[in-house]
């Protein structure tokens, strides 16, 4: 599947889990008058009760149905992108009055508004959507620039006698040469086999004393690997000098499944960070337990404020700093200017973070304010546990 593909993949798929955890409920408190479909005058077609409004008081199922194309391609972009006017009654409290937003959340208004893991998990599937778009994504060739460049003109120069090559054989199997002209062919056929090992080794030289000083510098340290790699008839070893024909033993923990995930990091560190990347966004809701304990250390005296009411207060906050995070990163491939950026990423995590806090919690400003410092500290702290935990996930 191509990026854009993917990408629109991706957006679809996270509308439709927020479509699903969003609540069943009307948009608004306000009563609906009374609108019957088509289908059915007086019983929902889905349960066989009487109805008596807009939908049907037993399983929620509208009364008014349709079976037409613009019906469904409305069903779909309205069930897809889940853009109904909660959406754009909770964006603007979540930006500019968070505290306010999260309150009224947990005192009852729910169905106002988009709920918290709702918009959490939107967020997160199209901001990774939006970075697939953008072709932004972790690095999977981590050699040095003069390893790459190398690499890159060998394989230049492969193709191209390759491509030599394959001139030769079909004229050698046309039939319209000579025996002499054949015999020449065949020769420059073997010269250009002889040519391409010659650059396959010479591309390789670079790359081997990348590795070789890689585990020197583990070596000095008392943990290094044996570099292994592969010449196409088996695997052949590297000694790391040649005063020195003793292999390096790889270092090991005496525990298994720790070594094998080391193992795995240093054998291939770029597929690894590729699986840290797409499991960040497949793992991201582990953000939101690991961070409820720390909020409430900051309440633990406060008998009034639940661990739902941190819950709804966290998963609101990560929502914000998924959509900052997108923002910020559009803003650049606009061009808006760097010094602006900069200090949007500096300023509005603890600016948003003081007024949801004093205002979700009722909260003086000296309250809201120590509270933000510790828990800065205390993201800090999460967000170092999520990444052991992304990194212990890779391995597996």
């Amino acid at each position: 599947m191509s990026d854009i593909g993917e990408a629109v993949g991706t957006a679809t798929e996270g509308g439709l889990l927020a479509r699903a955890v969003s609540s069943k409920a009307g948009t608004d408190g306000a009563p609906v008058p009374l609108e019957r479909g088509h289908f059915s005058e007086n019983a929902c077609l889905n349960c066989g009760t009487t109805l008596t409004g807009a939908h049907c008081h037993n399983c929620g199922q509208k009364a008014h149905l349709h079976r037409t194309l613009r019906a469904f391609l409305h069903d779909l972009l309205h069930g897809a992108l889940h853009l109904d006017s909660k959406i754009w009654r909770t964006l603007p409290k979540l930006a500019v009055r968070p505290g306010e937003l999260t309150r009224r959340y947990i005192d009852g208004e729910r169905a106002r508004f988009v709920s918290p893991m709702a918009l959490f998990l939107f967020s997160i599937f199209l901001m990774f959507a939006v970075f697939q778009l953008a072709g932004i994504s972790t690095p999977t060739d981590l050699g040095s620039d003069r390893t790459r460049e190398a690499v890159a003109q060998a394989r230049q120069q492969i193709s191209t006698m390759q491509e030599r090559q394959g001139e030769l054989e079909s004229r050698i199997g046309s039939g319209e040469l000579s025996d002499e002209d054949i015999r020449a062919a065949q020769a420059e056929l073997k010269e250009l086999e002889d040519q391409i090992s010659a650059v396959s080794a010479a591309a390789a030289v670079p790359v081997l004393r990348e590795l070789i000083q890689d585990q020197e510098g583990q070596r000095a340290e008392g943990v290094g690997a044996v570099p292994v790699v592969s010449d196409g008839k088996g695997e052949t070893t590297i000694p790391l000098s040649a005063d020195d024909d003793a292999q390096m033993k790889t270092g090991t923990t005496d525990v298994v499944w720790l070594d094998q995930a080391l193992d795995k990091w240093r054998t291939n560190p770029g597929l690894m960070l590729y699986k840290l990347q797409t499991n960040f966004y497949k793992f991201s809701w582990l953000l939101i337990p690991l961070s409820i304990p720390f909020v409430w250390l900051l309440f633990a005296w406060k008998r009034q404020f639940k661990a739902y009411d941190h819950a709804i207060f966290v998963t609101y906050s990560l929502a914000f700093m998924s959509l900052l995070i997108l923002t910020i990163v559009l803003s650049g491939l606009a061009g808006l200017p760097l010094w602006i950026i900069s200090f949007a990423s500096i300023l509005i995590p603890p600016i948003h973070l003081y007024k949801q806090l004093r205002r979700a919690y009722g909260l003086s400003r000296f309250s809201a304010f120590w509270r933000l410092c510790i828990l800065s500290v205390f993201i800090i702290v999460i967000l170092t546990l999520f990444l052991q935990a992304l990194l212990f996930l890779g391995a597996f």
